[in-house]
């Protein structure tokens, strides 16, 4: 026998025990959790593949612009592109958890009393309720996540 032949003869199970936790009973798994409801129907929902080429910039302020990811009642991404120094995340709050991961450029952000310069890589987590902004230093791009999603984003 082969060596690829060995290798699924042997692989296939460990892949499917991998794959498929969802088969396996809690208490095999090792999860203690509540399992998430994956049958509960979404009212809102955005397609399973957004392409950025198809996808429309919305503005989002002087010189910013976003574009709506993908999304359903729980959850959102959104990008937001900076497009010239000195634009600015207009300080504000929203009910929503929100996380941002900074893919290019630099900002200074302002989370409730804390203020730090964040470039590429860096992660931010703002709560619900909390005043928070930005301005950017050097142009670039900003990853959203919000949950639930933020309804008032969509047209």
């Amino acid at each position: 026998m082969n060596k690829l032949a060995l290798l699924c003869l042997f692989a296939a199970p460990l892949l499917w025990q991998c794959s498929s936790p969802a088969a396996q009973p809690a208490a095999e798994q090792g999860n203690t959790e509540t399992p998430v409801n994956t049958t509960k129907t979404m009212t809102t929902q955005s397609k399973a593949f957004v392409c950025e080429a198809d996808t429309e910039w919305q503005p989002a302020g002087e010189n910013v612009v976003r574009q709506i990811l993908g999304y359903n009642d729980d959850i959102m991404t959104v990008k937001v592109k900076f497009l010239v120094v000195g634009a600015e995340g207009t300080p504000h709050t929203h009910p929503h958890t929100q996380t941002t991961y900074v893919a290019s450029g630099k900002f200074r952000f302002t989370i409730g009393e804390e203020t730090l310069e964040v470039s590429a890589g860096d992660g931010l987590y703002m709560e619900p309720n909390v005043m928070h902004g930005c301005v950017c230093l050097e142009p670039g791009i900003l990853i959203d996540s919000f949950s639930p999603m933020r309804a008032d984003f969509l047209k």
